[in-house]
This record gives C-alpha cells, sequence and structure tokens, in this order.
C-alpha cells in the first residue's frame, strides 16, 4: 500500500505547531470598541437587542474609557446620541455637544487610547436620515456642508480620527479640505468608503436612535450586488485624502475587503456590525452556538481577509481572551 509523502497534518498535531505556521492572526491591537453616548441618559441603558452594549451617559465616559484602556484596546469609536434633533443634523456641530463634550472627557487624562469619531447626522435628525432630505431622498451638497463642520469640531475637541459615514459623494474631499484650513492636518479622515445599505443595521438604529423614516438609504449606500463599484468609491476617498479604508459590514463583505486591501494597498478597516453580533448572541443564548469560538472565527476571517484592524462590539469581552 502507498502511504503519503507529504502530509499537511504534521503541522497541525499541536497547537505550537499550529501558532508557528499560523497565516492570519488576531491580536488585541487590531480591534476597534465602539461606545454609544447618550446625553439625555443618567445611568446605563442596556440595549436590548445587543446583549451586552449599552448607551452611556456623558458622565461614565470616563469610566468606560478606563475599562477599555485597561483591555489594551487601543482605539474607541464614538457615537452620540443628543438631547433633542433637529431637521438638519446641524446639533451635531454646535458648542459642547454630546460628542465633543466626550472627547474633552477622555482626553482630560492622558490615555493611551485613540479617539475615532462618527462624523454623520443619522443620530441628529428628527427623520434618521445621514442629511437634510430633499424630495425623497438626502441632499448630498447641502450634508457635505454640515459635516464639515461637525468634522472640525470634533478635531478641534481632540479626536484623533474623523470617519464620515454617510456615503456621500466628496465627503472625504469638504471634510480634508475644512480640517487643512482650520489647522487641523495632522487629524485623520477614516472613510466609510464602502459602506453598503444592508439589513444588518437594525441592531445598531436601536443603540445609536437612528431609525429612519420615508424612504431606505438605498439611493445613498451601496447596492449588496456590486462590488466594481466599491473600488471606485475606494478610489475617489484615496484620491480626496482617506487614510483609512472601512468596508462595512464586513461578514458578507469580506471579498470586498480582500479586493481593497489587495487593488490600493492602504489600511483597511472591517466593521463587524450589530447584526453580526447580535445574531451570535442569540444563538449562543440558546445553547446553539459557542460565542467565543464563533467570534473569534469570524474576526480571523476578516483579518485573513486583509483587514487591518476590526471594528467590533466583541472588543472587549475577545481582548479578555486573546
Amino acid at each position: 500500500m502507498s502511504y503519503p509523502v507529504t502530509r499537511p497534518r504534521r503541522l497541525r498535531r499541536n497547537r505550537l505547531l499550529r501558532d508557528l505556521v499560523g497565516e492570519a492572526s488576531l491580536d488585541v491591537k487590531d480591534l476597534i470598541y465602539p461606545i454609544f453616548i447618550d446625553e439625555a441618559a443618567s445611568g446605563r441603558r442596556p440595549v436590548e437587542s445587543m446583549p451586552g452594549v449599552e448607551r452611556i451617559p456623558l458622565s461614565m465616559v470616563e469610566e468606560e474609557a478606563d475599562a477599555v484602556e485597561a483591555l489594551g484596546i487601543p482605539a474607541v469609536l464614538l457615537f452620540g446620541i443628543p438631547a433633542r434633533k433637529d431637521e438638519t443634523g446641524c446639533c451635531a456641530y454646535q458648542e459642547g455637544n454630546v460628542i465633543e463634550s466626550a472627547i474633552k472627557k477622555i482626553k482630560a487624562r492622558r490615555r493611551n487610547l485613540l479617539i475615532i469619531t462618527d462624523v454623520c447626522l443619522c443620530e441628529y435628525t428628527t427623520h434618521g436620515h445621514c442629511g437634510p432630505i430633499k424630495g425623497d431622498t438626502v441632499d448630498n451638497d447641502a450634508t457635505l456642508d454640515i459635516i464639515a463642520k461637525v468634522a472640525v469640531n470634533y478635531a478641534r475637541a481632540g479626536a484623533d480620527i474623523v470617519a464620515p459615514s454617510g456615503m456621500m459623494d466628496g465627503m472625504v474631499h469638504a471634510i480634508r479640505s475644512e480640517l487643512d484650513f482650520n489647522g487641523l492636518k495632522d487629524t485623520a479622515i477614516m472613510s466609510y468608503a464602502a459602506k453598503y445599505a444592508s439589513a444588518m443595521y437594525g441592531p445598531f438604529r436601536e443603540a445609536a436612535g437612528s431609525g429612519y423614516t420615508g424612504f431606505d438609504r438605498s439611493s445613498y449606500q451601496m447596492d449588496s450586488r456590486n462590488s466594481d463599484e466599491a473600488m471606485r468609491e475606494v478610489a475617489l476617498d484615496i484620491e480626496e485624502g482617506a487614510d483609512i479604508i472601512i468596508v462595512k459590514p464586513a461578514l458578507s463583505y469580506l471579498d470586498v475587503v480582500y479586493r481593497v486591501k489587495k487593488e490600493f494597498g492602504v489600511p483597511v478597516a472591517a466593521y463587524s456590525v450589530s447584526g453580526e453580533y447580535a445574531m451570535v448572541k442569540a444563538a449562543a443564548s440558546r445553547g446553539w452556538l459557542d460565542e467565543k469560538k464563533v467570534a473569534l472565527e469570524m474576526l480571523l476571517s476578516m483579518k485573513r481577509a486583509g483587514a487591518d484592524m476590526i471594528i467590533t462590539y466583541f472588543a472587549k469581552d475577545i481582548a479578555q481572551t486573546l
């Protein structure tokens, strides 16, 4: 009988060998943890559809930042839920707004923590869309004027990175120009360049208070059938000055993560979205899945596809495991 000469299993026979030849790895330094800050809250408010995730009041922002820093997680992504909203979202850049206040609280003491701020208006508008409404869609150019002011406000408060997520044409150029004009040239831009009109965002809308009315977001977020279009979006954002590219969602769009990394060679962030988190949590609660093993497998798939960093609600749990 002929036995195999080449035996791939030789390198799988124990953990040390598997680690030695492992092609992709996940480190705590790859993780970014999203935080929801509720201006009107007096205490922590659990998000029902995202077990373990909470809206926190401004008074607890420093406590949360300390907990994240203690785990070795290098960055947080801040989302604000304001006490009041308006039709245009202009309250997002008004003096003393919820995110400006949160940044200043975190930066008041020197922490080994990067602050990334989501730059979008969906949490700040009464209709829940990402900018002022014009007809049955968002007014692209009017939105650019507002988000550029928002980005400057956050950068002046101390944000290290601003992350425009509204999928407006020209959003990176508008923000980069305004940042540079205001002497904020060192503030980096992490662009949601390939953000799809996904059904996986439902739990996030509960967490961020950003449910929309009137029409859906398919007129400005990307069609899930398209990946060549994503390459065009990414190319435009890089040309306009984006420093880091986000692909959102992550799990269903690993082909896009791979293409972006391979074709452009820029830093890529995969956003493991609320729906991915909620599905694992729900299945684990029924005993159908091992939560930590599945979460690790998911996040490793993103690293294997080419992601340099991962925005994930599992960050604190996974950091303890790692």
